[in-house]
């Protein structure tokens, strides 16, 4: 038994290296410590990175749909609404969760500020429709003001940083974070590179315990979470480092103590 285990291992590790050899079939490709160590592996007469306005196109109608993974977002959206006057909506691309949530939230009481790359920033500009009225965008979080709630739905693969270092520049602490589609491992951070036909982007698998100690130290209490198995996946190139997860989380804002 042990020596068939061996084999098979042996097997998609030189599958694996095949796979290398034909980078433009892959979704993902590579495994690499850091980001910059990412980016510098783009293949040559590929974007690198995420920041380009020929990158703002891709898949923005998928993304403009509500598939099965978005549900416990709009869920708790839905729930959270009597106490959100204001969203900030950090790596919200064009405005895509805007548009697609507006079938089913009251978004005409909410200011809802997408927070992006200014090629993404500039592609929602131009899209914005005489009935996103209470759609606006931002290129720094900075510039926001302070919100309700925290939206990034799909931001953390693509973000350099830690979650600390997301929050941190808000004019003040959001009451509520909404996470979705962190990507994580059982073992440390890996990040890998992502094929989006004009580009390569920086994709980073977290380890699982990161985004939880990131909301712990923020000072936030994790009242709901989720796994959507669905998404999960292997690096073709390097399948011995197992299938990641993606998760969700919703936070609140643990009120600090009056002393009583």
């Amino acid at each position: 038994m042990r020596l068939r285990e061996e084999l098979k291992h042996a097997a998609r590790m030189v599958y694996g290296h095949y796979l290398a050899l034909r980078p433009g079939k892959l979704r993902f490709r590579g495994a690499f410590a850091s980001f910059d160590e990412a980016m510098a592996d783009v293949r040559t007469g590929m974007l690198a990175g995420y920041d380009h306005d020929s990158v703002s196109d891709v898949s923005r109608s998928v993304m403009e749909q509500v598939p099965l993974w978005d549900y416990p977002i709009l869920y708790w959206l839905m729930r959270l609404a009597p106490e959100l006057s204001r969203v900030v909506d950090a790596g919200g691309h064009t405005g895509v969760k805007y548009r697609a949530f507006h079938r089913y939230l009251d978004l005409e009481r909410v200011d809802w500020i997408v927070y992006d790359l200014p090629a993404q920033v500039r592609a929602g500009q131009a899209l914005v429709r005489p009935e996103d009225r209470t759609l606006s965008f931002v290129e720094r979080l900075e510039d926001a003001p302070a919100a309700d709630l925290l939206l990034a739905s799909g931001l953390m693969p693509y973000l350099p940083g830690s979650l600390v270092d997301l929050v941190r520049p808000m004019r003040a602490s959001p009451r509520y974070i909404l996470l979705n589609k962190v990507v994580t491992r059982d073992g440390s951070t890996v990040v890998t590179l992502e094929n989006f036909g004009v580009a390569e982007v920086p994709y980073q698998i977290r380890s699982e315990g990161e985004v939880p100690a990131a909301l712990e130290a923020l000072g936030y209490d994790i009242i709901d979470s989720w796994i959507i198995d669905s998404l999960g996946h292997n690096i073709p190139t390097h399948p011995g480092l197992g299938r990641c997860v993606y998760r969700g989380y919703v936070a609140r804002r643990r009120e600090a103590s009056n002393g009583a």
